[in-house]
């Protein structure tokens, strides 16, 4: 399924709005997002896992499965450096993934994992992830279909042209992503 990145929340204080989708499909092990950018600002500076990519040109992906208390977040920047944790809140119990787990979420990215500093024009990129379902049910037993409350992001908070896209709409009076009251539903099939 294809779904648009569209919605520009903030649009009096960042109107701007790259061309962003996610595709997403599952097995019975992983979940799979292929992310298409197409947006006039590109940065990259965080290499490292657990780093700040929300600063660079980042896509993300928040979901919590029906009934649980704390939600997941994945955020992965143009070059594959990625911030994962589950979490209550944007900081209340954090739980950053561990490096173990970070390594099992697979990663493929038009650009190398390399600095890019700021570059100005138009550019296209692809972010593709396997995100392992155990990481998202915690072990527990997965019957298909199965409900998955989510949003899916697209930002750049540091760039010269900052924005920040959501999936489905925020009600927030600025921007913030850990919202999980305005997740929609997706269904995974198995």
């Amino acid at each position: 399924m294809r779904y648009s990145i569209n919605q520009v929340n903030w649009k009096d204080l960042f109107p701007e709005c790259p061309e962003v989708t996610v595709d997403v499909c599952n097995d019975h092990r992983f979940l799979y997002l292929t992310y298409h950018v197409r947006g006039r600002q590109l940065r990259a500076i965080s290499t490292d896992d657990q780093g700040p990519v929300w600063e660079d040109s980042c896509v993300e992906f928040f979901c919590q499965v029906p009934g649980e208390r704390y939600y997941m977040n994945f955020e992965c920047n143009c070059i594959g450096a990625m911030v994962a944790s589950r979490r209550k809140g944007r900081s209340e119990h954090v739980q950053p993934l561990s490096p173990a787990q970070m390594a099992q979420i697979g990663r493929q990215c038009t650009f190398p994992r390399e600095v890019i500093e700021e570059r100005d024009g138009w550019f296209s990129w692809s972010v593709k992830l396997s995100i392992p379902l155990k990481l998202i049910f915690r072990e527990k037993e997965i019957t298909f279909p199965q409900v998955l409350r989510v949003n899916f992001y697209k930002c750049a908070d540091k760039t010269k042209v900052p924005h920040f896209l959501s999936w489905q709409p925020i009600r927030t009076a600025k921007p913030d992503f850990h919202c999980p009251e305005f997740f929609g539903e997706i269904t995974l099939n198995g």
